[in-house]
């Protein structure tokens, strides 16, 4: 977390986290904000609500994350006046994928996860670099806590491998419930080993009946 003088970027911490079911999205993140060792605000939301049944989560600068939510909401209320209907899940991934290449040169330093329903109900998550490659998968972590959540994913959810032919869908065989178990299991588990993940936990699940917002408290130390 250590800058150099002429180092424009910093690392605000946290940990995101999506899972995407047969007809759910479930997308989570830590509300803890921090520079080094110092925590500048434990009520931080790292979600936000894009497109219809959408919700993209970042992690990285700030400022940088301000920058490119601003900018992917004004794109698609533009959608909106020229469609006369809100972007949908998969639209939204290809706008953020080239609204991140556009700026390669100059990167926003944000970590990105998104989820939500495709058009046909099915749940989607597609995760990214900074610089927008991306790809779809049945689940995908951000942030400094990712190398930690990633292998409890990646043993509990087991997602076919791209390479399969025919394609397989990236969903998880969980249920809605039991999808949510798990994200508060793996965080509260990364909470205990990263110091920039923690203090309260955001769930935010999508479904066909739309998207409800859940709170728990994490290790606030």
């Amino acid at each position: 977390m250590s800058r150099r003088g002429d180092w424009v970027y910093e690392n605000n911490g946290g940990t995101c986290v999506a899972i995407a079911g047969a007809d759910y999205c479930v997308v989570a993140a830590d509300t803890r904000l921090s520079v080094g060792y110092s925590i500048l605000t434990r009520d931080h939301s790292k979600i936000c609500d894009l497109a219809d049944k959408c919700v993209l989560a970042s992690s990285g600068f700030q400022g940088d994350i301000k920058a490119l939510h601003k900018h992917l909401a004004a794109r698609e209320l533009l959608y909106q006046h020229q469609h006369n209907k809100r972007m949908s899940c998969p639209a939204m991934a290809q706008l953020l994928s080239n609204s991140l290449y556009y700026k390669r040169f100059f990167p926003y330093y944000a970590f990105n996860v998104l989820g939500g329903l495709d058009n046909e109900g099915k749940g989607c998550v597609f995760t990214y670099d900074a610089v927008g490659s991306y790809e779809r998968t049945g689940y995908g972590a951000q942030g400094t806590g990712s190398s930690l959540i990633m292998p409890v994913l990646d043993n509990q959810l087991k997602s076919p491998s791209p390479l399969l032919l025919p394609a397989r869908d990236a969903v998880t065989p969980l249920s809605e419930s039991e999808a949510v178990d798990l994200v508060k299991d793996v965080f509260a588990s990364a909470t205990e080993r990263d110091i920039y993940t923690g203090d309260k936990l955001e769930i935010v699940v999508i479904n066909k009946a739309g998207t409800k917002r859940e709170y728990i408290e994490l290790r606030k130390d």
